[in-house]
């Protein structure tokens, strides 16, 4: 069975400034002794964080604070009921760093280009969507990133919709799941989250516990993509030397709610797998021993010696 909506297409223009890229390194956990290229502008390396454009599906052309409700659910699917966004949590996202982000879109435009790729009816759980989001320089055709996400609307299948092809998953090393080649640690404050959501990101889920409460998860919890970003910097960190030069592709997999203060613990695997000069790492983030981040797949290029920036 066809799912329905596949190749509907939307398009919104986007915009940063250098604060933005300021902002979100300090988010997402970078530090002046460690990433000053990351929090200073006038920095010789300064430079986005590569993962920074995954901001741009809440955050779109302003700075101000959005309705997130509002804004999530303008775009509706051809073939797919109308969808309950109070009741969405992340399922999986991919990117691909294609080109090196300006560290600013003043003087040009840039466009988030949306594509759907799947709805899928996973009955009395809920509904599943995938998107393909493309950054586009809009004057030269360039694209700058790929993302491929997915997001569940919790108990609101059962529209008659196809299943879905099964994920393709990323696990540890046979073996080896309990010996990570390295493993990193990032402790969040109670207030992580409200630093986060100033990145454009403005689910009420996140900042206060009505919703997290109606939702089942007891109050506030984390956004999805702080852990999911939190870990991209301690890969990039731990084994790219913080250059964001050296990583290619990464994705991650949404496997439980983070409670605000918790501790990410971040395993690491690197596998045989080398393709232009990119090693693959497999690896899993953990709160307390839980998974909550699963499938966990980078493309890496190791550095070695002192780093150059």
């Amino acid at each position: 069975m066809s799912s329905p909506g596949v190749g509907h297409e939307y398009s919104a223009d986007v915009s940063w400034e250098k604060r933005d890229i300021l902002l979100f390194a300090i988010s997402i956990g970078c530090t002046s002794q460690d990433e000053l290229h990351f929090l200073y502008e006038n920095h010789p390396n300064f430079a986005a964080f590569p993962t920074f454009p995954i901001v741009f599906t809440y955050k779109g052309n302003t700075s101000e604070v959005t309705d997130f409700y509002e804004v999530q659910g303008s775009n509706s699917i051809p073939g797919v009921p109308k969808l309950d966004w109070t009741r969405m949590v992340d399922g999986q996202r991919m990117m691909q760093f294609l080109k090196p982000l300006p560290t600013t879109s003043v003087g040009r435009q840039f466009a988030l280009r949306t594509k759907v790729i799947g709805a899928y009816d996973k009955g009395k759980p809920g509904t599943v969507i995938e998107t393909e989001q493309s950054l586009v320089d809009k004057q030269t055709g360039e694209v700058y990133t790929r993302a491929i996400g997915s997001a569940f609307f919790m108990g609101q299948g059962g529209w008659g919709g196809p299943k879905g092809p099964s994920a393709i998953n990323y696990p540890p090393p046979r073996g080896r799941e309990n010996s990570p080649d390295e493993v990193s640690e990032l402790q969040m404050t109670a207030d992580s989250a409200h630093l986060y959501r100033l990145n454009g990101d403005y689910n009420p889920l996140h900042a206060t516990p009505e919703p997290g409460k109606k939702m089942g998860f007891g109050g506030t919890i984390m956004h999805g993509l702080y852990s999911w970003n939190a870990s991209a910097y301690l890969l990039l960190k731990t084994l790219g030397q913080s250059d964001p030069a050296n990583m290619k592709e990464f994705q991650a997999r949404f496997a439980a709610p983070v409670k605000p203060g918790s501790k990410l613990v971040v395993k690491m695997w690197k596998t045989g797998e080398v393709k232009d000069g990119f090693r693959e790492i497999r690896f899993v983030t953990e709160v307390n021993n839980k998974v909550v981040l699963s499938n966990g797949r980078a493309l890496i290029r190791m550095a070695d010696g002192k780093s150059k920036l």
